[in-house]
Parts: structure tokens; C-alpha cells; sequence
């Protein structure tokens, strides 16, 4: 008998395998084996870089991924009113980086050796066919005929979450009018390890750096567009993304296959509740902007395995899922708000908005204690709010 299911096998559901492991739970992972073909990469902020670190796994990923020393904001719209460059530096709050990029198949299969090796986790390579819940447990039936049950289960199966249904939870989703074209590709000069954001009148268009002189690339547009992109050809679509970087890079050539995602924004009504705990894509989903997305997850997993840790006898109680979600819902209401809210300024051709986003990130730009507070806050919650209160207090014993 496991104390915890863990549904999911995404890099949300093995870092909530892992993280409740090492904690001392008995976990049952139920998922097929991970994406080793996802050409995509994600960029991890420090604060979930040291929290891989806890969990054995930097030494693993850092190799393949390359550091986001700089990150920068360039209005390539043709609108009337244009923001000005924003540049973050991680130097400016005393940090070596504000994360890695990592590419995708180099993360999964850290989190897929990691779970292998793992004491306290037994692993299944199927998936959940149908759950049962009671007042006191969880059981899952799995589609290989095995049964399951625990105290809790943690729904880490993604955006249509199976498990986040079968407890009831509800969902308010809004699809977008925006597709992500994802791929990577070579350039001729060096990236400078900076991470490029061009704002644009369908989306963001945002380079990250790889290592060596390669970047990968998530360019937002309108799904015909995206579906006219994937399918021009190589050496066109090169040529494409040179200019709209305005060749800031040199000779640019896409060197990898064109994938495209269909964008929307979900959130649940509850972020957990009867025995079940929701984490990942499960929990929250919205448009890819300012590298949200997996560091959303990982909170997710880390207020989860501190919350369970507070209620060892009965994870799944209802005092336990209260706790949870009231733990999450500030911080996942925050992120998701502030996402949705630059994505509708983006795609906004009224002139308020083009003034008030200008205006915003003019002050960034301008302003060194308000965009040192940004980009402490863009890495962990509240760390930005900490540092304020300590400069003031240094101000007063001065």
C-alpha cells in the first residue's frame, strides 16, 4: 500500500515523486515513460534550480543548459506608442544568474534516471483508467489491471486532468487566439547568454539561450500563421526569425523540427480537494510569458511535500488539502493574473493600453530599486518584498 499516488509522469509529476520520496512517503508514479523526444526547453529560475540541487539533480542538467545572465524586453510592434528596452541584469540583485535553460529531453531524463534510482518509489508505465474516491482513500485502476490505494493522490496528468475530475474540481478555461511556433536554431554571433522578449502585435517572440551559438525560440502568433510557419521550410523560416530579430545575432538557421502549440489559460475552482492535490498544468495553465510556467510547478510541489510533511499521519485529510490550496491560491492567482493581463496588452490596439504598457515599462527601465523588486519577485514570491523591508531597515539604522 502507498501512502501517495502520484498521476503524471511530466517533470511536475517526477519532482513530486522525488520530493515526497526523499521525505519519506511510499509513492506510486503511474504515467508512460518520459517525452525523450520534446524539442522544447524550459528556462528554470535559481530558486527551482537549487531546489533540483536538493534533489540530486543539477549535475545532471547544467552541462546541456545554458545560464540566463541577461534578460531583455524590445517592443517590436509597429504601433503608435512604443515601449522603450528594458534590460534586467542578474549582477543588479547580486545573483550569478536568474536561471538555465534547459532542454527538454536533457530534463526528462534526469527526472526519469532520478525516479529509477529512488528509494520509496515504485513506478508503473500505464496509466490511471478510472479513480474511486472515499471519505478516507484514493484508489486508482490502472488500465494494466492493477489497483492502488492511498491517502492522497497528487494530479500531475496535465491540462485535461483526469484526476482533477474525478474529485469534483472544476475548471474556467479560456482558449486563446495564439499558437506557440517552438524550435531551436544556430546564429552566427554569440548570444551573450541574454534572453530576448520582442513584444509583438499577435504575442511574445522570445529567444533563449542554449550553449554554444545556438538559442531556442517560442514565437507567438495566430494559429494560421503558426500552421503557415511549421510548414515553410528551413532555410525561409530562418530568414523569417533573422529578421524579425532585427539580426541582432547574425545568420540565423533553424536546426530543428517546428512544433506548434495551441494557446489557452485554465484554472481550477479549488487546487485541491477529496484526496486529491493538484500540481503542474493540472493546477494552472497560460500562455508562455516570463518563464512561469514549470517554476509555478515546482512551488507547487514544494508547498505540497511541506504541507504533507505537516500532516505525515493523513496527507489527504481535508485539513491538509485546506492548508494546500490556501498555500498556492495567492501565489498561482498572482502569476496567472499578471500573465493574462501583459498578453491582452500585447494583443490590445487601443491607446490606453499601448500608453499604460509603455508607461509600465518605462518605469522598469528607469527605475533601479523598482526593477531590482521585479526580478526579485520574478524569481521567488515574496523575495522581492523581503529585500525592500530590509533596505528600509538598514535606511533607519543608518
Amino acid at each position: 500500500m502507498s501512502n501517495i499516488i502520484v498521476a503524471g509522469t511530466g517533470p511536475a509529476g517526477m519532482l513530486a515523486a522525488l520530493a515526497l520520496a526523499r521525505d519519506g512517503f511510499q509513492v506510486a508514479l503511474v504515467g508512460p515513460a518520459a517525452n525523450r523526444e520534446d524539442g522544447r526547453t524550459t528556462a528554470l529560475m535559481a530558486p527551482a534550480i537549487a531546489f533540483l540541487d536538493v534533489l540530486g539533480l543539477r549535475s545532471a542538467i547544467e552541462p546541456a543548459s545554458a545560464p540566463l545572465r541577461t534578460m531583455r524586453i524590445i517592443d517590436g510592434t509597429r504601433r503608435l506608442i512604443r515601449s522603450p528596452v528594458v534590460t534586467f541584469h542578474a549582477a543588479e540583485i547580486a545573483e550569478e544568474f536568474f536561471g538555465l535553460n534547459i532542454p527538454n529531453r536533457v530534463l526528462n531524463q534526469a527526472l526519469e534516471d532520478a525516479v529509477t534510482r529512488a528509494v520509496g518509489i515504485t513506478r508503473h508505465e500505464t496509466i490511471v483508467d478510472r479513480w474511486t474516491i472515499s471519505q478516507d482513500r484514493v484508489e486508482a485502476h490502472l488500465a494494466d489491471g492493477t489497483e492502488l490505494s492511498a491517502e492522497l493522490a497528487v494530479a500531475a496528468d496535465g491540462r485535461n486532468s483526469p484526476a482533477r475530475d474525478a474529485a469534483g474540481i472544476s475548471t474556467s478555461t479560456k482558449p486563446y487566439r495564439q499558437s506557440a511556433v517552438v524550435l531551436t536554431f544556430a546564429h552566427a554571433r554569440g548570444h551573450g547568454f541574454i534572453s530576448t522578449e520582442f513584444h509583438t502585435e499577435t504575442g511574445p517572440f522570445t529567444q533563449v539561450p542554449l550553449p554554444g551559438n545556438r538559442s531556442s525560440l517560442v514565437w507567438v502568433v495566430e494559429p494560421w500563421e503558426a500552421e503557415r510557419l511549421a510548414h515553410r521550410g528551413a532555410e525561409e523560416l530562418s530568414l523569417l526569425i533573422e529578421e524579425r530579430m532585427q539580426s541582432m545575432l547574425g545568420r540565423v538557421t533553424v536546426d530543428s523540427p517546428v512544433q506548434v502549440y495551441p494557446l489557452s489559460a485554465s484554472l481550477p475552482s479549488a487546487f485541491a480537494r477529496n484526496r486529491v492535490a493538484l500540481v503542474g498544468e493540472a493546477a494552472h495553465m497560460f500562455p508562455p510569458i516570463g518563464a512561469q510556467g514549470l517554476n509555478l510547478g515546482v512551488r507547487d510541489v514544494q508547498e505540497l511535500v511541506e504541507i504533507a510533511s505537516q500532516y505525515r499521519s493523513d496527507p489527504g485529510s481535508a485539513k491538509a488539502l485546506s492548508a494546500y490550496d490556501a498555500k498556492r491560491r495567492p501565489d498561482i492567482l498572482a502569476r496567472s493574473g499578471a500573465v493574462s493581463l501583459l498578453n491582452r496588452s500585447l494583443l490590445s490596439d487601443m491607446l490606453p493600453a499601448q500608453i499604460a504598457r509603455s508607461a509600465g515599462l518605462g518605469l522598469l527601465g528607469s527605475i533601479g530599486p523598482l526593477r531590482a523588486f521585479v526580478m526579485r519577485e520574478g524569481m521567488k514570491p515574496g523575495s522581492g518584498f523581503s529585500s525592500l523591508f530590509s533596505a528600509l531597515r538598514e535606511q533607519v539604522r543608518r
